[in-house]
């Protein structure tokens, strides 16, 4: 029973919601878009606490996930993208700068709970802003929003990455968790960015795009089965490692992060974007809905080797993603019926 006990709260919200679709029409068609993403991970996550499977036999999933699958679908949307809009540096900038501000927001919150330890507060600096922009996103942006969303996608995933890749390995030199040099740190976090299979990818997509670049059939069509298996495979990975990692008790400023992750940050990006600029309905709402995401797994991969704020960061991700069937459903609902303009301010 201690194995099941924990699929209670996610069984009930995703039930719950089935409900509500069925007794508002108009709820039905987001849910019908969002649901299937969360019933992936539900169903990662109750086959993870059902079965005594070892930890270890995730391993190849994740490879093929990451080096792989992600890495083919994010190729294929860039690589017959027009160049223009892969500059749009207002719209890189005003997102990178609310990612930004969310994690000092988040990273302030957990100098006050850590009582100044710079090690943990890092981890939860991170947890109030670091998307699961990798797994969840393409799948959830195309799917709501179609392929003219590919490009913000891949330039929010890219900058968000590169942010926080800098930021976590500086912070933890501070803090003394990681015992390099300035030059050696600089170097870490030079590799980490150009070696990561999704900047490889994107990267090569740009070039593709650049020359006009057609993979030969075989290749292309191998490229569209690992694009196709690219989210479900991850968004069931996602439940498994989740499962894997029980919940035994919420730190106090689990709340605070929560709300800075689910809800702060998106209304940062929507505001920005829309102080700053129009940048087209599918641009911004893309943004907002990359930063509406849960917080990633490499929350816990960073915690994990940093040894620092692990137990609590497992915590984060599984509350997150809970609670992320109710505000980006919500989210999801009010772009489906027209119900927040993409602009809140106009000039």
């Amino acid at each position: 029973m201690s194995r099941l006990a924990p699929l209670a709260w996610p069984l009930l919200t995703f039930l719950a919601l089935i409900g509500i679709g069925l007794l508002i029409p108009a709820l039905a068609q987001v849910l019908d878009l969002a649901l299937p993403f969360f019933g992936l991970i539900l169903l990662g996550f109750c086959l993870g606490r059902i079965f005594d499977v070892p930890e270890d036999g995730l391993a190849w999933m994740h490879l093929f996930v990451v080096y792989v699958a992600l890495p083919a679908l994010f190729f294929n949307l860039i690589a017959v993208t027009p160049l223009d809009q892969l500059a749009n540096w207002g719209f890189i900038g005003i997102t990178t700068l609310s990612t930004t501000i969310a994690f000092a927001i988040a990273f302030g919150t957990g100098m006050v709970a850590s009582r100044g330890n710079v090690a943990e507060a890092t981890i939860q600096g991170v947890g109030g802003a670091y998307s699961n922009v990798g797994y969840m996103g393409p799948g959830l942006t195309l799917a709501a929003l179609g392929p003219q969303s590919a490009v913000p996608t891949a330039l929010v995933f890219v900058c968000d990455s590169m942010l926080l890749f800098t930021l976590v390995p500086f912070l933890m030199g501070i803090a003394g968790a990681q015992k390099m040099s300035l030059a050696q740190t600089s170097w870490l976090v030079f590799k980490r960015i150009v070696t990561h299979p999704f900047n490889i990818a994107t990267v090569l997509g740009i070039v593709a795009a650049y020359m006009h670049w057609q993979p030969p059939v075989a290749i292309g069509k191998m490229l569209g089965f690992l694009q196709n298996a690219a989210a479900p495979c991850a968004l069931f990975a996602m439940g498994v490692t989740v499962a894997m990692r029980p919940l035994k008790r919420i730190a106090p400023e689990m709340p605070v992060l929560l709300a800075i992750k689910l809800v702060l940050h998106p209304l940062l990006v929507w505001t920005l974007l829309s102080l700053t600029g129009d940048y087209g309905r599918i641009w911004t709402f893309t943004a907002v809905l990359m930063a509406a995401l849960p917080p990633a797994l490499n929350v816990f991969v960073m915690a994990n080797q940093y040894r620092t704020y692990v137990e609590p960061a497992s915590g984060l991700i599984l509350l997150g993603t809970i609670g992320s069937v109710v505000t980006l459903t919500t989210i999801l609902f009010l772009i489906a019926v027209g119900g927040v303009p993409y602009r809140l301010f106009t000039p």
